[in-house]
């Protein structure tokens, strides 16, 4: 079926949020449409090319309609459409599907993590929908084994995905029973993790077999790069002019650093000042958790007192250990939204505890990664007033399609925005600390030159690991798997300082459009409420919705 025009828009975003849902059920779940609890996405070849044509399909639909004759808000979720549509089809012309084992991974194991998270519907019914997800794990993996393709699979995806899959194992075997109070629903449960973690630990053997014939190149592609800044970001940026900013906040950021270091320990060696720093780490992953808790309050708190933001009713956001089925693939802090079709407004702040059979050295290093210095801006960033609060805020708003389409260049350049905020504030009293935030920028600017060079072919493996090291407080381990991610997630690393930076200039115009500075509060909270409550969309509709305010 082809949808060519339909009179009115909200009938068309009807439509295609319909289909959508059907297509990605867990996505659907995660919202808070319990109706999809029991199903899983189809990943067989002809889906991905169904889902193909109809992307261009959707375009040719949204497209007919002209935004200079809508009204504001729909006009931007028209544009919403269409930017999120590019992405789709230019990621559709990779074949991400032939390359990337934890395609067929993620549905099943967030699929049904999700729905013990939110615990939207009684234990019964979670478990039988939970049952119905683990079951079809199967299919999933097989349509993984017929898919994937020995000339596209980047080796270094194997290892990551291979334990992935036997966290996952172990996740359906031993974990998740462990998370049902009744006896008889924990032991249907555990029949049906049984199966899948059957399914998942066959798939890793799989993966391991491919390995000597695995010879498939991770780097995404200039043009392709460059396509997503300009039509599915809609940033004025090409991938190199990228590339050159986050050389220059490199610089900058270095210098800051150095004055730190200089005020801190008389000398210029920043790297080596936050190295020390370091060692000053939580002893075991549950003194990391409250170390986090105990800051992820004093943020909010200190919002609450300085009148910075304004809360929605009802948010909390509590701090856990990641997802054991997590902790193979992201080293660092993550954080899962409260579903925005749910009553719900509980977040949930993830810190990244070591992979199960880690080393002693390992955890030690993960534990390095998150020393007592650098712990405030983390729960900044993750919590107050960073993902949490942002997405609770936008939670409020009424359009469906700014519930179901984001971008990473916003919810994570606001992430890193609310770092920077905070130390304009005054949040962060100790060099120490402010010190850390400014790595973390350093951080974020070191990623853009890193994914920019490794996409665009111009970068190897180790010498971004060994760029990172450079330019951050990273141990090995986790920067190596910082790389490795950046490997797997093409354009994704370079959102955080390239969003930030835009909605710091947004904050000016903003602010010098009602007469005022970074000083009047009252207009700042103004700008902060305004612009997450538009939602979670790329920079230039953000833009659009909160200068509407001003």
């Amino acid at each position: 079926m082809r949808i060519v025009h339909v009179p009115d828009f909200a009938q068309l975003a009807r439509a295609y949020l319909d289909e959508e849902y059907a297509q990605s059920p867990t996505g659907a779940s995660s919202l808070g449409l319990t109706e999809y609890d029991d199903q899983l996405e189809d990943l067989s070849e002809s889906a991905f090319t169904k889902r193909s044509q109809r992307t261009s399909d959707w375009l040719e639909s949204f497209g007919a309609f002209d935004s200079s004759s809508m009204e504001f808000g729909d006009a931007i979720d028209r544009d919403l459409a269409i930017s999120s549509l590019h992405r789709r089809a230019i990621f559709d012309g990779w074949e991400v599907w032939r390359r990337h084992p934890d395609t067929y991974l993620n549905p099943g194991l967030r699929g049904v993590f999700g729905l013990f998270l939110h615990r939207l519907r009684p234990e019964a019914e979670l478990v039988e929908a939970a049952a119905a997800r683990l079951r079809a794990v199967p299919e999933n993996l097989e349509d993984g084994k017929r898919n994937l393709r020995d000339e596209l699979v980047p080796a270094i995806l194997l290892d990551r995905a291979v334990n992935q899959a036997r966290a996952g194992a172990r996740y359906a075997r031993e974990l998740l029973p462990a998370e049902v109070t009744d006896g008889d629903l924990r032991a249907q449960l555990a029949e049906a993790g049984a199966v899948a973690g059957a399914a998942y630990e066959e798939y890793a053997a799989f993966l391991d077999d491919m390995r000597p014939r695995a010879t498939g190149d991770w780097a995404f592609g200039e043009d392709r790069y460059s396509h997503i800044l300009r039509d599915a970001e809609m940033l004025d940026l090409d991938a190199r002019a990228l590339r050159e900013r986050g050389r220059e906040q490199v610089e900058l950021l270095s210098e800051e650093l150095r004055r730190c270091a200089r005020e801190l320990r008389s000398t210029d060696d920043w790297h080596s000042v936050l190295i020390e720093l370091n060692a000053d780490r939580p002893a075991t992953p549950e003194a990391m958790r409250v170390g986090y808790e105990e800051w992820t309050a004093k943020a909010r708190a200190f919002l609450v007192e300085r009148e910075l933001v304004s809360f929605p009713d009802g948010e909390v956001c509590s701090v856990e250990p990641s997802p054991p089925f997590q902790r193979p693939v992201i080293a660092v802090a993550s954080y899962q939204n409260p579903p925005a079709f749910a009553p719900s407004m509980h977040g949930h702040f993830f810190v990244p505890y070591p992979p199960d059979g880690a080393s002693a050295e390992e955890i030690a290093k993960r534990l390095e990664s998150n020393s007592y210095a650098s712990i405030p801006s983390t729960s900044v960033h993750e919590a107050y007033p960073g993902h949490h609060w942002h997405l609770s805020m936008a939670k409020l708003n009424p359009s469906h399609l700014r519930q179901w389409l984001g971008t990473s260049y916003f919810s994570e350049g606001w992430a890193l925005y609310a770092e920077r905020m905070m130390r304009e504030q005054g949040f962060f009293t100790d060099l120490r600390h402010r010190m850390f935030q400014y790595e973390a920028t350093l951080f974020r600017a070191a990623r853009i030159v890193v994914d920019t060079s490794l996409h665009m072919g111009e970068m190897e493996y180790d010498d971004a690991v060994a760029f990172m090291l450079e330019n951050s407080s990273l141990t090995e381990p986790t920067a190596k798997a910082e790389v490795t991610r950046y490997c797997s997630w093409p354009t994704q690393a370079s959102a955080y300082l390239t969003g930030c930076l835009e909605i710091v200039r947004i904050r000016d115009r903003f602010l010098a459009a009602r007469g005022s500075d970074n000083g009047d509060i009252a207009n700042l909270r103004a700008f902060h409420d305004a612009l997450v409550s538009s939602g979670d969309m790329p920079i230039a509709l953000a833009e659009r919705a909160v200068m509407a305010t001003a």
